[in-house]
């Protein structure tokens, strides 16, 4: 598939088939967000996989809205920035995960995009608790990265 067969054929998906996702797919995926252009080359996007199926569920429960796509997906891709190396992370964050979709596009995937950065854990209580606070906990975070999105990633639901 040449790039702008990739442009065009991208789009979110929030049902996925039951069918795994292959590891080296996976790492590939990354291996393609790390060519993903940052400020000064500061290379401030980091990137987790997530494919344990406890850990995706208690991510779709990150927010009252928009992650519980998440619990049907059969991995993803958790893009942080490292505040320490750039004020323009998220810009860099936003690129990564850009370059992650149309990876997972090119190899006949489907993805959607779930925002952590800025976002409440409930719509209705915007200085409540923070989906960013949230999945810091749950996976472990090391103080300086920050949670900025996660990428569902699966095949298709027939």
């Amino acid at each position: 598939m040449d790039f702008l067969e990739v442009i065009e054929k991208r789009h979110s998906v929030r049902k996925y088939s039951d069918q795994p996702v292959d590891k080296a797919i996976l790492d590939a995926i990354v291996r393609v967000a790390q060519t993903a252009p940052s400020s000064r080359n500061s290379k401030s996007s980091v990137f987790m996989i997530v494919e344990d199926r406890d850990t995706l569920d208690a991510l779709s429960q990150m927010r009252d809205y928009g992650s519980a796509l998440l619990t049907g997906a059969q991995a993803a891709i958790v893009v942080l920035g490292d505040e320490t190396k750039t004020d323009l992370w998220v810009d860099n964050c936003a690129i990564s995960a850009t370059f992650i979709q149309l990876a997972v596009t090119a190899m006949d995937l489907v993805s959607c995009w779930v925002h952590i950065n800025g976002r409440p854990c409930v719509r209705l209580e915007p200085e409540g608790a923070k989906a960013e606070d949230y999945v810091r906990n749950l996976l472990g975070i090391k103080d300086g990265l920050k949670p900025y999105c996660v990428i569902a990633i699966g095949y298709p639901e027939e």
